[in-house]
């Protein structure tokens, strides 16, 4: 059974952020880019679990996407019992290390 992905507010403008950051309104590769990550990110519904879990942070995974020194790091956590996948945060993988209170 698939499960459902829903992007928190927070990681919709985690997006939206990264749509701006990578000019993709005026580039087609970079709007590419931009929809491939959208797309791997609604590809966690058949496969959730395909993902490692994050250091330190319990029940958290993250989805890396794209290639160095552009890779993004979706993190996320798996609802078993709502069959859901919960987008928490994007950010550039570059960045420092995640903490819980980045979510807020």
């Amino acid at each position: 059974m698939a499960y459902v992905v829903k992007i928190t507010p927070h990681a919709e403008r985690d997006l939206a952020q990264v749509y701006g950051q990578i000019n993709a309104e005026y580039s087609d590769a970079a709007l590419d880019w931009y929809r491939g990550i959208k797309e791997a990110i609604l590809r966690l519904e058949q496969h959730p679990h395909r993902c490692p879990l994050t250091r330190k942070t319990d029940g958290l995974r993250h989805l890396l996407y794209g290639h160095k020194p552009h890779v993004y790091r979706v993190i996320y956590r798996v609802l078993e019992r709502q069959k859901q996948v919960e987008v928490l945060h994007i950010r550039h993988g570059a960045r420092r290390n995640f903490k819980r209170s980045d979510l807020v």
